[in-house]
């Protein structure tokens, strides 16, 4: 699927590495050690390439590949922030369009407060030019483990690109517009692309430092979770910790964290729902989950057919992040298994599954937003 973002001026790096993907991908078998040693050739006799040092890199990984190779090199020049560049060969099944692909970034500041608080190798950047692959608008953020070698190291970068995300909250927009009643979103309703930028690189910080909390943190306990209710509930899990961080750490800008707490809710409670056609994704799951916790608890509830959140909302936010902990404890007494169990039967609780079919269905409110509004 095309990008939705202005076009990326294409530089003749990006015309070359677009040329040897597509030559890549002809292989009869990309990925084999033996594509991957011509791959590297390539890219060595290349004299607009050879001389990138992200391609010397990626050379030296890859020329002498036997096996699935360590992508030593690549990691390490992309580690260091030398140059702003990521060459490399990406296997991901949920980014299916990367291969061989390039991008050149730029940084966007964060709040100084938060970095050192809540600290975490992610880089909100914005892309400056990229190769074809990186045009797919699923693509939002590069993580380690989508190289081919398929591993990450504590300090690996990983990079979300927040343009994206500025481009896709124009849905959210849409959505709030047309589920929430008014006013529930005073300041994020008030700011252009530029606060969306700020809140949104302040979402991926708070969002990857969760990740690594808990009694089940990721990447430890990322095979336990990877089933899909399971992963979009880590996916809230995290994104419900950020919020109430914006909610009570007093030392954060007050209307940098304001702004976040409000974005994150947006998208979290929103836009993410009607993920999945025709059933919910693993985001949409968790996120339905939340919408059906906070009524529940009394952190919304409907008015009119559409949402009003309450001043109870925060004390809700709170006792499912409780809720949440306690099942995950489970590990430490009781093993993995037991956990995972009971964080499975957490998620059928509050959401809309069919036992029979074993599938997770859309619940009616979102069933209809998504029909309403064509998404």
């Amino acid at each position: 699927m095309g990008s939705s973002l202005p076009a990326v001026e294409e530089d003749a790096v990006v015309k070359e590495v677009n040329e040897l993907r597509t030559r890549y991908q002809r292989e009869a078998e990309p990925g084999s050690p033996e594509a991957l040693r011509r791959l590297a050739g390539w890219i060595a006799d290349s004299a607009l390439l050879g001389a990138q040092p992200a391609a010397r890199a990626l050379v030296e990984d890859l020329a002498g590949a036997t096996d699935t190779p360590q992508l030593a090199a690549t990691k390490r020049h992309i580690n260091s922030r030398a140059d702003n560049t990521v060459l490399s060969v990406f296997s991901a099944a949920y980014f299916p369009t990367l291969g061989l692909d390039y991008l050149e970034y730029e940084t966007i500041p964060s709040d100084p407060v938060l970095m050192n608080r809540y600290p975490s190798p992610t880089m909100p950047v914005n892309l400056v030019r990229h190769s074809v692959g990186f045009d797919s608008r699923v693509v939002v953020a590069l993580f380690p483990e989508n190289h081919i070698d398929g591993s990450q190291e504590p300090n690996d970068l990983i990079f979300y690109f927040i343009d994206k995300f500025v481009a896709r909250h124009r849905l959210t927009r849409r959505l709030i517009d047309a589920a929430m009643v008014q006013d529930s979103f005073p300041l994020l309703s008030s700011v252009g692309d530029a606060g969306v930028e700020r809140a949104a690189g302040s979402w991926v910080r708070l969002h990857e430092f969760h990740h690594r909390t808990g009694s089940m943190p990721i990447p430890q306990f990322l095979a336990a979770k990877s089933y899909k209710p399971l992963a979009g509930l880590e996916e809230m899990r995290v994104d419900v910790k950020s919020m109430l961080v914006c909610l009570n750490d007093t030392d954060i800008d007050r209307e940098l964290a304001a702004l976040t707490f409000e974005f994150v809710l947006a998208e979290r409670l929103l836009r993410y729902s009607v993920e999945g056609i025709p059933k919910p994704n693993y985001d949409a799951i968790a996120s339905q989950l939340l919408f059906n916790y906070l009524r529940e608890q009394g952190g919304l509830t409907m008015d009119e057919g559409r949402i009003r959140l309450l001043p109870t909302l925060p004390e809700a936010l709170t006792a499912l992040v409780g809720e949440i902990t306690e099942l995950e404890d489970v590990v430490l007494t009781e093993g993995v298994e037991t956990a995972r169990a009971g964080l499975i039967d957490f998620t059928r609780r509050y959401t809309r599954y069919d036992a029979e079919k074993r599938e997770f269905l859309h619940v009616p409110f979102f069933a209809e937003l998504k029909e309403r509004l064509g998404v």
